[in-house]
């Protein structure tokens, strides 16, 4: 059985009205999984191995309170106006909904303290991650929010994160990581998303030997030093990658792709794009982590093995 929009799942169950706690939770648990009710105890979604695994699950409860359930796996040759069976998962109010939270966000943001900023942006994304889970048929309304919250990410950053760099143009050099064993580099302290996984880059792939600089402001970088993510650093954004990218085309690390997957997830939480499931875990785990660290090496010491585990997932995950 394969992901496809012209095979669908249709679960019919019956539940004594006496278990009401239970005949709730089953709701519930459907209403999680985006199927749409056609009729009282007759339930569809569109078919995949998971959503099959997962009705059946529910199937298999509702027998063990004493239920009845059949779940049937149909083509759309079985069934009359298919046509109209996609609206039945319409998830434009839900986007257009969240939407308006983003927006009334945005505009509180400025007078946020930075933790409760950071808490309720948190909120927006898991939301948009719950519906996108459910939207089987997306349009354009999914990427009218994955540009909103573009752009909050981006407002929390002008707002919180200050001293971005800003984009220059060029052609990436490429470079050899013999050639920068033992350096020191420096960066902006207070290490954030795109700082601290470019260090554990450096530290993990370019060069092992790296001793590191956090800086109060770019002027106090050395003559000596290589210089990441800050304008006129040696290492910084260019064009439309952030730096831990630029780090990547630089030394020739583009081609493993848990890298590049990583820099997917810094790329969205530093400058916004196309959101990743992953991100807002991490990006709760790090703010916790900034308060916990009395510094720099120790934040980088706490996240290593985060990206560690993550690089190694993204792996595996690829495998």
């Amino acid at each position: 059985m394969v992901d496809d929009d012209r095979r669908w799942l249709i679960l019919v169950m019956s539940l004594s009205g006496r278990a009401g706690s239970a005949r709730m939770r089953i709701w519930r648990a459907l209403r999680s999984l985006g199927a749409t009710a056609l009729r009282d105890g007759v339930y569809l979604l569109p078919a995949s191995p998971g959503r099959y695994q997962a009705l059946q699950h529910q199937a298999n409860a509702i027998q063990a309170l004493g239920g009845k359930s059949l779940l049937l796996e149909v083509g759309d040759a079985s069934m009359e106006t298919t046509e109209v069976l996609p609206a039945l998962f319409d998830r434009n109010s839900d986007y257009q909904e969240l939407l308006e939270a983003v927006a009334h966000w945005q505009k509180e943001c400025p007078s946020l303290e930075e933790r409760d900023a950071q808490r309720r942006l948190l909120q927006l994304q898991r939301r948009f991650q719950a519906i996108v889970e459910i939207d089987f048929f997306p349009g354009a309304a999914r990427e009218q929010a994955v540009m909103a919250l573009a752009d909050a990410e981006a407002t929390y950053n002008c707002s919180f994160v200050p001293d971005e760099p800003k984009a220059t143009r060029g052609e990436i050099p490429r470079l050899e990581c013999s050639e920068f064993r033992g350096r020191l580099w420096a960066t902006r302290r207070h290490l954030w998303v795109d700082r601290v996984a470019s260090a554990w880059l450096i530290q993990r792939f370019i060069d092992p030997e790296a001793r590191f600089l956090w800086m109060e402001s770019p002027e106090q970088c050395p003559a000596e030093a290589l210089g990441f993510d800050f304008d006129g650093a040696a290492f910084t954004h260019v064009d439309d990658k952030v730096t831990f990218e630029v780090l990547l085309a630089s030394f020739t690390l583009d081609g493993d792709t848990a890298l590049v997957r990583l820099g997917e997830l810094v790329h969205y939480l530093d400058v916004g794009g196309a959101p990743v499931p992953e991100a807002a875990g991490f990006k709760l785990m790090l703010s916790g982590a900034r308060e916990r660290c009395p510094d720099d090496d120790t934040l980088l010491a706490h996240v290593g093995p985060v990206l560690d585990d993550l690089y190694q997932a993204y792996g595996s995950a690829d495998g």
